[in-house]
């Protein structure tokens, strides 16, 4: 059964968001005591009543993480290619209809931001890019990856959904990493704010991660845009999107973002404003229900934050971000896709992480492992 089959018949989104907001205090408590949890016992972590018990949750969260993860945090850090897009999503600063500076950068760009950021010591890079599939085509895709595999051991891509086909060649060019947010799973909702473009298409989209590890890709990360639904309701089919990906493509690591709305060009107003309580209930309650699943926090949140949060169940993070093309190399900064919060460099931030006990890793994967061949 395809996981839009499981929406459609077993998840429907009113019941669930009427499950989620009748639970008591009694509930968490029984899901809590579980070795095990189900879905109907994720969906009451995500509960209302279960803000009573995040200390709780805090401290089981935080021993699952040691006991698959140790004391680390991945590091990353993505290049903008492109800030050209054909799609009106409401909530980007990369809306088509923005006036803002639009921008791809030349082969000796990506060069030179692939310098600068290996030159800090990251080793995944993150290729990010608006939906404009003529521009970046994938005759540009596959020379962006042959460039950054001069310097970097890991490469992640995060752009357009494409075929199996087309995630097969970038995969046998030295991409082992695809990122792609389903931005809401409301469909009706995800209709409104994309009024237009072929990001439209809500099943392509929502079928992409399995298209990614069909064609061989190591790592697929999914999430969703915190902020434009109810985000309880929101969380839970990010919860089971992974564990139905995790449970059909065991070859695959999956990893899970929490993208909250900031500041970009249209000004977008939220559907709801997302609090840092919120966020970190979200994470606590999928690291307690997905034990092995990368928890991914960015430079959308603030330094301290991060920081706090440290000990709590994320796994990696990126470090001195720019979400503009060319941000790395060039001082004016323009267009960029949203506003990035924690501004530290990678020195400060690397060392943030070992002043709190924790090990930076900045390489756990070389593509000498891929079997390119095959």
């Amino acid at each position: 059964m395809s996981f839009y089959k499981i929406l459609q018949e077993k998840f429907t989104w009113e019941r669930i968001k009427d499950f989620i907001y009748s639970r008591e205090s009694i509930h968490v408590e029984n899901a809590l005591s579980k070795p095990e949890k189900s879905a109907e016992d994720f969906a009451t972590l995500l509960s209302p009543a279960a803000e009573n018990f995040l200390e709780e949750m805090a401290s089981t969260a935080s021993k699952i993480t040691r006991q698959r993860f140790g004391k680390t945090i991945k590091l990353y850090a993505p290049i903008y290619l492109s800030n050209e897009c054909t799609n009106s999503c409401v909530y980007c600063g990369f809306n088509r209809k923005n006036d803002i500076e639009r921008k791809t950068l030349s082969y000796s760009e990506i060069e030179k931001e692939a310098t600068i950021i290996s030159s800090q010591g990251i080793r995944h890079i993150l290729l990010v890019s608006g939906e404009s599939p003529n521009v970046v085509n994938m005759e540009y895709l596959k020379e962006a990856v042959n460039i950054c595999r001069k310097y970097f051991s890991s490469i992640s891509i995060e752009i357009y959904p494409l075929s199996e086909e087309n995630y097969y060649e970038l995969y046998k060019e030295g991409v082992d990493g695809l990122t792609i947010y389903q931005e809401t799973y409301n469909e009706k909702t995800y209709s409104q704010v994309h009024p237009a473009g072929k990001k439209r298409n809500y099943l392509w989209r929502l079928e992409s991660p399995e298209r990614g590890a069909d064609a061989g890709i190591r790592t697929i990360g999914i999430g969703a845009l915190m902020g434009l639904e109810d985000f309880r309701t929101e969380e839970f089919f990010v919860g089971m999107h992974a564990d139905y990906l995790m449970k059909n493509y065991w070859k695959t690591h999956f990893t899970i973002s929490f993208p909250r709305i900031r500041k970009a060009a249209g000004n977008f107003t939220p559907h709801q404003f997302i609090s840092d309580k919120n966020l970190v209930q979200c994470m606590l309650a999928l690291r307690i229900f997905k034990n092995d699943a990368g928890l991914v926090i960015s430079t959308r949140e603030s330094s301290e934050f991060r920081d706090n949060i440290l000990p709590l169940g994320v796994t990696q993070m990126s470090a001195g971000s720019k979400t503009e093309p060319g941000g790395y190399h060039n001082e004016k900064h323009t267009g960029e896709q949203f506003e990035v919060e924690d501004d530290r460099s990678v020195a400060e931030f690397v060392q943030s992480l070992k002043d709190k006990g924790f090990d930076p890793v900045n390489k756990d994967w070389d593509r000498a492992f891929l079997n390119t061949a095959s």
